[in-house]
């Protein structure tokens, strides 16, 4: 049995004409029209194939296929909502691709022992809304519905506003009924894939975030006249702290990672030194310890920087996760079930974060990956061969058979021929 692949490449080409931008990205920011507008299609989608759909109160939608006895639904989905840059891949195929197995098994005419289910989360990306994973985390329980409800995006809008604007300020509550399992089809977003020439990953986990906003507090003085001893240069604090980001991380080696994604300078004018600075500061890694050592670090410095500047600083958190390990039995399935199909999977973490993290808090939980070519992702040019998303696809497609059709999570690794043919 095998998904139609037509179809599946067809929808996410029909989601992407959806806040379409130059290069063939995405625009369609958390709670936006545009996403308003790709949350419709996708909803018709999931209603024309006969699943039962819900809105609960941060938004999320989930579609549900019955099984043949009650219960506890094996899940899987991800987001359709983009950063201002994005591409047509990032989260659209884990939740056109679980759309996919539904329609492929209504073809088919088969009903799973257990229910299925696909969902999309809200404001996955934190890219309007802080933090990221948002609709997840309030799905497993980790924040309350009316703390999500008056978080301010980057324009000022109360969250809780925006859902009940666009009409998905939903009755179902939260946190969410609990899957027996959670699946979700990603693409890597890196290189891994692409340059071992690969097609499929099993992921074993995913990396703990840490994002916090810095503002540095100067005094704005003339770019001419003011001798440097004498600057309070919020600006020039800000960019050493940018730097030492950089040497922290080579300091620590792979896997950390850290980015200075967004630096705000006010006045921000040629000849003025800056009397404010706005920065965040994203940190990465596998390891919870070595995270915290990071983040100490950070904050030495930080302090460092300020008093020799003569400035002040403040920090705002806005997200926090720890490491996430994903269920061996779910890695050692995903594992059988992509040899049935003759591809060697390759076990390797997650840089990114995605709602399987939240989903783990409440039930056995995994992830597919395929290639993202040149590791390229957040990013107009974002792309994934067709084959391999077809082959995502179907692996995701008997993967989550075979848990529906499983008593209980299997035990053990299962042999290639797992899952329906």
């Amino acid at each position: 049995m095998r998904v139609d692949g037509d179809r599946l490449l067809q929808r996410l080409r029909d989601l992407a004409e959806i806040g379409a931008i130059p290069g063939g990205g995405c625009a369609r920011l958390a709670l936006s029209d545009e996403d308003r507008a790709g949350r419709d299609l996708v909803v018709m989608w999931m209603r024309d194939a006969g699943l039962e759909v819900t809105v609960d109160a941060i938004g999320n939608v989930v579609a549900t296929r019955k099984g043949q006895v009650p219960g506890p639904a094996v899940m899987c989905g991800s987001h359709i909502d983009t950063v201002a840059t994005g591409g047509a891949y990032d989260g659209n195929l884990g939740v056109l691709a679980g759309l996919e197995v539904m329609e492929t098994l209504n073809d088919a005419g088969l009903t799973t022992r257990r229910p299925l289910a696909v969902g999309f989360f809200t404001d996955e990306e934190g890219a309007r809304f802080a933090p990221d994973m948002l609709g997840s985390l309030v799905y497993a329980g980790g924040m309350g519905v009316e703390t999500a409800h008056d978080i301010i995006s980057i324009d000022g809008a109360r969250l809780g506003d925006e859902l009940a604007r666009i009409g998905y300020l939903g009755p179902a509550p939260c946190p969410g009924l609990v899957p027996h399992a959670y699946v979700e089809l990603h693409i890597e977003q890196g290189p891994v894939l692409d340059r071992a020439g690969e097609v499929i990953g099993a992921v074993t986990g995913i990396q703990g975030i840490s994002w916090q906003e810095l503002t540095f507090e100067g005094q704005a003085n003339h770019a001419g006249t003011t001798p440097m001893a004498y600057r309070h240069d919020a600006g020039y604090a800000a960019a050493a702290t940018a730097a030492f980001v950089r040497r922290l991380v080579s300091d620590i080696g792979p896997p950390q990672v850290g980015t200075v994604g967004r630096l705000d300078l006010h006045p921000d004018l040629v000849n003025v030194v800056a009397a404010r600075a706005t920065m965040t500061v994203d940190l990465r890694n596998t390891d919870e310890q070595v995270l915290q050592a990071a983040e100490k670090r950070l904050a030495q410095h930080v302090e460092e920087v300020a008093r020799s500047e003569g400035v002040s600083v403040s920090t705002r958190r806005l997200a926090r996760f720890e490491p996430v390990e994903f269920d061996p039995r779910v890695i050692a399935l995903v594992e059988a079930t992509a040899a049935g199909f003759g591809y060697q999977a390759r076990r390797l973490p997650a840089g990114a974060g995605h709602d399987a993290q939240m989903l783990a808090r409440v039930c056995p939980a995994g992830m597919v990956f395929v290639p993202s070519v040149g590791g390229v992702s957040h990013n107009p040019a974002e792309h994934t061969d067709p084959e391999h998303l077809v082959a995502g696809a179907n692996v995701l497609l008997h993967t989550l058979v075979r848990l529906a059709e499983e008593d209980r999570i299997p035990q053990a690794p299962l042999p290639p021929e797992g899952g329906l043919r």
